[in-house]
This record gives structure tokens, sequence and C-alpha cells, in this order.
């Protein structure tokens, strides 16, 4: 839930510029959702034309083939066809003002003749080393899946008997401190957890970090069978107390906590960071709906977008042919370039390309289980204690609903163990925040509200005692 769509603007320069002036080093700096990626251009004029490479020193790439380089004027384009790379900017005082676009996605990002450093997020939760607890680095195997999954296992002391948490990320490629825009949610809750005497394992996700397989094929139910994993391998070890082991899921992560604790007589209690109680179609369209509104968005467009994609959902809910299900998805999305004058496709991509793009992010493996599955029956069955915890200000998996309807889940199948907290003014990440919207996230220093902290940690602590 974590992309970022950014307006292209084409910024003019009223004067000329001579050939010589292109050629040389160029450096900038791309953001994407937080993280810094440093990119160099180096240009060389090649016979009546120019030709270029390009460096990403912090992914250790350098010379990185530009397979077309044109530069009219004041203005330069570079373009990396196997990466789906074009840049595309206007050369002003010694400085080009431009637009980075790779796969339909455009970022802005100036290009300068000087090196350019990267911004030093402040980030004060994040522990520093040396930890006052014993740390350890761990690997085991899901057999079911043929792969392996490495993590970090923290322990209050090297020696003794604990009771454990397992931390399951939310949605996206995550490594085992969840690292998203600047910031490490899962080092900041591991840290404060283990100093208050429990013990945590995190894990990078499959295929993600050290860890082997393939995310992009995975669904909700495959991370079901890496969290079982965990829980098998933390029956292994003598520091851990068998009848006190948890599981606590942010996001995604909060999903499929109760998947694991629905079939597994293991799991002592569970803790849903903004778990979802609906199901991800209705997630999907309320989320959509609140972040563009509170990005400015007019009623009018919110309102044609959700019924777009309104239609697209139902049909990948009730849909029993992939094939028919492509065509009618393709349909839809050609349609809505045709009737929206606010859809402006990429330069450099065909409208062909620009809605097989559209059809594939809806349409894989993972989104097609997220949209069609219903929370509501594995909650039903869930019978150990449950915390679920929401942000007032979460504008991706909104309190009201999903704290109601995990509510109602869980005393339909009679559970009475649950406990709901909705903190005030907290958002999805359970940051302080203005608004609660995603634009937040990386601007704001705090990674996880210390309030919010002691609440889960308190109403663990009951749980094992």
């Amino acid at each position: 839930m974590k992309k970022v769509t950014i307006l292209c603007i084409t910024l003019c320069a009223f004067f000329t510029v001579n050939a010589q002036e292109i050629t040389g080093k160029w450096n900038g700096v791309l953001n994407v959702q937080g993280t810094q990626l440093r990119l160099v251009f180096n240009v060389d004029k090649s016979g009546a034309g120019f030709s270029a490479t390009m460096d990403s020193p912090d992914q250790g790439a350098n010379g990185i083939p530009v397979t077309k380089t044109t530069f009219e004027n004041d203005s330069i384009k570079f373009e990396v066809a196997n990466l789906r790379i074009t840049y595309v900017g206007k050369l002003k005082d010694n400085e080009i003002i431009g637009n980075f676009s790779q796969s339909g996605q455009a970022f802005p990002m100036n290009l300068s003749r000087n090196e350019i450093e990267k911004l030093i997020l402040k980030r004060p939760q994040e522990p520093k080393k040396p930890y006052p607890y014993y740390s350890e680095a761990v690997t085991f195997e899901n057999t079911k899946a043929n792969i392996s999954l490495s993590g970090t296992l923290t322990l209050p002391k090297k020696e003794g008997v604990y009771p454990v948490v397992i931390l399951i990320s939310g949605s996206g490629p995550q490594n085992r401190d969840e690292e998203l825009l600047g910031h490490k949610p899962f080092l900041v809750l591991a840290d404060h957890f283990t100093k208050n005497g429990i013990a945590v394992l995190r894990y990078d996700d499959r295929g993600v970090g050290a860890s082997t397989g393939d995310f992009t094929t995975a669904t909700s139910a495959d991370f079901a069978t890496d969290v079982e994993s965990a829980l098998a391998y933390l029956k292994t070890r003598k520091e851990i107390n068998k009848k006190k082991i948890g599981l606590v899921g942010h996001s995604e992560g909060g999903l499929i906590a109760p998947m694991v604790a629905s079939t597994s007589k293991d799991v002592s209690f569970i803790v849903l960071l903004a778990g979802p109680g609906i199901s991800g179609g209705e997630i999907l369209l309320l989320q959509q709906e609140l972040i563009a509104r509170a990005s400015g968005i007019s009623e009018t467009e919110i309102k044609k977008t959700y019924e777009v994609n309104k239609v697209i959902f139902d049909l990948v809910a009730t849909s029993k042919n992939d094939e028919k299900l492509n065509d009618d998805v393709s349909k839809l999305s050609y349609a809505a370039i045709e009737n929206d004058g606010n859809i402006v496709i990429p330069d450099g991509m065909t409208k062909e390309i620009y809605v097989a793009q559209q059809v594939n992010q809806i349409l894989n493996p993972w989104m097609k289980f997220f949209i069609k599955y219903d929370p509501a029956p594995a909650l039903e069955k869930v019978k150990c204690p449950v915390l679920a915890v929401n942000g007032e200000k979460d504008l991706q998996v909104p309190p009201k609903e999903n704290l109601t309807a995990v509510k109602n889940a869980l005393e339909k199948g009679g559970n009475k163990k649950l406990t709901t907290i909705e903190f005030p003014n907290l958002n999805h990440l359970f940051q302080e925040s203005q608004t609660g919207a995603p634009s937040e996230y990386a601007s704001i220093e705090q990674t996880f509200s210390p309030i919010a902290l002691e609440a889960i940690t308190a109403w663990i602590k009951k749980q094992v005692e």
C-alpha cells in the first residue's frame, strides 16, 4: 500500500547554450517514498551527438549504459531502455531541472555539477549499538515453500527463558526492520519489547535481504506459512517459553496473524497493529477515497475513481476465469483513458504499455488474493486473547470500519478476550501526525508513538505474566 504518484512539471528556460556545456559529470539525488538514491550521469561528446553512462553509487552500480542521449538547445534526455528509465530536463544556470521516470512513475530530480550529499534523516527513536540485551542473527527453514528465512532474535539476556513475539510486516517487500520511508518501525518495537523482558523474532520477508524465495509470486497465505515456520523454529530454542508465544502483525501482518492463530495452538496471543477487519477490496476503496480527499482531489474525481475501481474490484472478487478477467480489466482501463482527461500517459510510453502495467498491478497474485480475502472467517476461529489497535488518523486501514469488524468477528466466534484501542492523532505507522496522509510519513521524525508503545507493551506483559 505504498505506491506514490507525482505530477511531472516541465520548467522552461528561454536561452541557448553551446554543446560543450553539457559534457561531464551530473549529480542528483532521487527521493522515492522517503528513500534517497544518488545517481550520476556521465556525458561525453560522441561524433555529432552525445553518449552517456549512469552510476548508482548507493547500489554499487557504475557505468550503466545510457542507450540514448539527446541534447537540443537547452533540453536533455537520457534513456536506459532495459531498465525503463527516462530522464528529461532543461539546462539552466549550470543545473539541469527535470524529472526521472521509471516504469511509468515520475519523480522530480535536479542534476548539478557539484557532488550532492544525501540528507541525513532524523530518527531519534532508533536504538544505537551496543544494545543492553542479547541479539543474534538467525536462519530458519520454511520446508513447505523450500526457502530459508533470515532474521534477528533478541533476548533480554543470553541465558534464561522468556516469552516471545514474532513481528509480521505489512504489505510490500520488507526487511526485518520493516524499513520504509527512512523509518525502521520493527527495530524500534523489538528494542522496546526486549528492554521490557519480551524476546522478539523479526525476519526479512521471503526474497528480501538475506531470505530466499520469490516475493513477487507470494500471497498473504504464503506469508502465513513463513510465520508458521518462525513458530516452529522458536519451539526449538531453549530460551523461549513455548506457552508464551505471541504474534504482532502490522497492516497486512495484522491480516496474517489471525490466519496463523486460527489454526495453531502454539499462539497464545495476537496484536493487530492496524490489522484489517474487512475485505481487501473494501479497504482499497476506502483507502483511495480518504487519501485522495486528504490530498485535495475534488469530490467529482474521487467519485469517478471510486466507481471505476469498484467495478474492477468486484470483477476480481467474483471472477473464476483469469483470461476473461484480464480482458475485462483491460477494456475498463482503456475506457478510463478515453473518458478521463486527467489520466496522463508518461512520455515515451504507449497507451498499450500503460494499460498492460495497470492490469499487471491489479492482477498480480498478491493483489488478487488481497482483494478477494475476507478476514472475518479466520478471526471467528481465533480463541486466544487479541489486542487490536489503530491510529485515529489512519487513512490506509481506517479505524472505525476495521476495529468494528474485528470486534464483530471475534464476538461471533465466541471470543470475549478482545481489547481495542484507537489512539488519537496517530496515522497508519502509529506516528503522531497532522492529517494522517502517507505524504507525511517520511517527514515525521517520530517512528512509533511512545504512548502506543507503552500501551501495547503493557497489554503483552499482562498476557505473559
